[in-house]
């Protein structure tokens, strides 16, 4: 089964997140995938620009907590992302949690429509978003971030561009995107990748400094007897017991 649906048009792959019933979770096979397609991506010459979408209503619902990646492959798909030699652009009709932020964050623009909702969800589970914040720290305001990253309350479209997260949000988020992807076709390649390297010289420092600490952190919290106790409430859709 293919988790990976992928299109082309006129220069530009179109990456679909495609496991429905996991509602796009972070698993694995899928992170595997992804990072393959990318891969393939920047390597093809007739490629001048990715578009990271999902099929379903939700782009990505966080880790996949039946089958997690190891947090070295998240980081690696994540930095992947950033480093990658042509723009990713992110196109959202939907529900965006925890890990699925660190993805979007990841992207170079990101534009969503006014149904998509986010939140950071972690807390409510008993770990941190610490992998994640390689790419959300760097890019996000950090006072909006704190109150979201604090209390896992799910936010709007208009509260995700105020923080930084999107570039822009519509109704139609391909109305909103066509100027984009127009500006990037008359673009020439080399100054894409050349102009993406100015863009991300400050993101990619905070994983040289960062990633290793962050990597650790994770891997301690998920393995804990808090985790442990979120992680099942949530998949037996009960309170946790530190609920009060």
């Amino acid at each position: 089964m293919t988790l990976i649906g992928q299109t082309r048009a006129r220069a530009v792959a179109t990456l679909s997140l495609d496991s429905v019933p996991t509602r796009n979770a972070l698993s694995a096979a899928l992170v595997g995938e992804l990072a393959e397609a990318l891969t393939d991506c920047a390597k093809d010459p007739d490629v001048r620009a990715v578009v990271l979408t999902h099929t379903g209503t939700t782009f990505c619902a966080g880790a996949d907590l039946r089958d997690p990646p190891h947090p070295d492959a998240l980081v690696q798909l994540l930095r992947q992302i950033v480093e990658l030699p042509k723009p990713v652009v992110a196109r959202i009709s939907g529900h965006v949690r925890a890990g699925g932020l660190g993805l979007l964050a990841a992207c170079d623009i990101a534009a969503a429509s006014a149904e998509s909702t986010f939140a950071f969800t972690e807390v409510r589970i008993g770990v941190a978003p610490a992998v994640i914040s390689l790419t959300l720290l760097p890019r996000a305001d950090p006072r909006v971030l704190a109150r979201y990253y604090l209390t896992g309350e799910r936010f709007g479209p208009p509260e995700a561009v105020r923080l930084g997260l999107l570039t822009a949000a519509a109704d139609d988020v391909d109305t909103a995107l066509q100027p984009v992807l127009d500006g990037l076709r008359r673009a020439a390649p080399g100054a894409l990748a050349e102009t993406k390297q100015l863009l991300t010289a400050r993101v990619l420092e905070t994983f040289d400094r960062d990633a290793a600490t962050l990597t650790a952190l994770s891997a301690r919290l998920f393995s804990s007897e808090q985790a442990r106790e979120g992680m099942t409430a949530f998949l037996e859709r009960r309170d946790a017991a530190w609920v009060v």
